[in-house]
């Protein structure tokens, strides 16, 4: 027996409290960020109108059943790769800005970061493909595994080598984040994951031992900027002046913040100038000096409970597609978060990545709450039985 709700009631307004809790978190860190510009309010007014913009687009994808998203999954993912192929091969359509190329625009002048909508509709098609994938019986064996692995790396691999090469390492390692998250969630072997990480680990020892013997065919695969970002990211007290400028600057700052912080505006660090661009990328910095380890721990447990919503929200969805479009975001989230913070703190390498719902921005932040949205379409669409669930 159906028990029926209506989409009110069936809203996780939890969710929606701890995306408010982030949104005003973000107002406040970026007011205090961008006080060394002497108009903060400024980049007050552009988030406030980012997170409406935001918001909106939110509410539409609530509005249309996500089980329809199905049928504009191959449609979605072509637009995202043809968008990709227009910057790298389409230059007066795209824009360049500090040697990458990774904005759509006219006369080089950016709009939008297609990499950003791509991740959207990457997790649409990779859950597209697991839903047919899983509704086949198959055999469990490393052959039919390794098919599977095949059919969603033919799809992830073409966005992640376009993004890779405009470069964006950040945005790159992010699909590969999403990818891997949708392999899990197919139910390979132990053993095919195994395989995966252990050649994953072995690229990476190969791209060391290229370094150290042929440099030349390294920088095919590293460029300049982001070996100096390693450099740094290994040893930021001998680069201060280079790439680990704002690591070095950062991480004192977070150290000074001590246990309560220097308090609201009062940061050293955060309101001198000293770290450029200390509003997008690197704003956990202002947090942690500002208001010190109680507020960075505030900021973390807030982001735990919201994942954790989506989390319950993705175990009581009784249609397995909409279990792995919630799956996908909390990938997405999941590594941006960590892959954000960690570069503040020098856990690991700098890959300018914003913080999620934090950082100011327009094309990650809208992303993001797109995300939400189908997160929140899924809940509201999840059928409850007093006995038993759906088949």
């Amino acid at each position: 027996m159906q028990e029926r709700k209506s989409a009110f009631q069936q809203l996780d307004y939890s969710l929606l409290f701890f995306l408010f809790v982030l949104m005003c978190i973000s107002l406040l860190a970026i007011y205090s960020a961008a006080g060394q510009y002497n108009v903060p309010i400024f980049f007050v007014q552009r988030q406030i109108i980012w997170f409406a913009v935001g918001t909106i687009l939110m509410l539409a994808a609530m509005m249309v059943d996500y089980e329809n998203f199905k049928n504009f999954s191959i449609p979605l993912y072509i637009m995202g790769m043809v968008m990709l192929l227009i910057v790298r091969f389409v230059p007066f359509l795209s824009a360049e800005r500090n040697g990458a190329r990774r904005w759509l625009g006219l006369n080089n002048e950016p709009l939008f970061q297609p990499s950003e909508f791509v991740k959207i509709f990457l997790i649409i098609a990779l859950a597209h493909l697991i839903f047919l994938i899983a509704k086949k019986p198959r055999e469990k064996s490393f052959k039919s595994d390794c098919i599977v692995v095949g059919k969603i790396l033919a799809v992830g691999l073409p966005p992640f080598a376009l993004i890779l090469v405009q470069p964006d390492l950040g945005t790159a390692l992010v699909i590969a984040a999403i990818i891997f998250i949708m392999i899990l969630m197919v139910g390979v072997s132990f053993r095919m994951i195994g395989l995966l990480v252990g050649l994953a680990g072995s690229f990476i020892a190969f791209l060391v031992w290229l370094h150290n013997q042929y440099f030349e065919f390294f920088s095919i695969f590293i460029k300049g900027h982001q070996l100096s970002r390693i450099y740094a990211w290994l040893d930021p007290s001998a680069n201060t002046g280079g790439e680990g400028y704002q690591l070095y600057h950062a991480m004192q700052g977070i150290g000074a913040g001590q246990l309560y912080g220097s308090g609201f505006g009062s940061g050293v660090k955060a309101q001198s100038g000293i770290i450029p661009e200390l509003h997008t990328d690197f704003i956990f910095a202002v947090i942690g000096e500002e208001f010190g380890f109680v507020g960075a721990t505030v900021l973390l447990v807030v982001y735990f409970l919201f994942l954790y919503r989506m989390v319950i929200i993705a175990f009581n969805c009784n249609n397995s597609f909409g279990t792995y479009l919630v799956a996908g975001v909390i990938g997405l989230l999941v590594f941006q978060i960590f892959q954000n913070i960690g570069m503040t703190i020098g856990l690991v390498p700098i890959t300018g990545l914003a913080l999620p719902f934090i950082s100011y921005g327009g094309s990650a932040l809208i992303t993001n709450m797109l995300a939400v949205g189908i997160v929140l379409n899924v809940n509201i669409r999840t059928r409850h039985y007093m006995f038993g669930e759906e088949e």
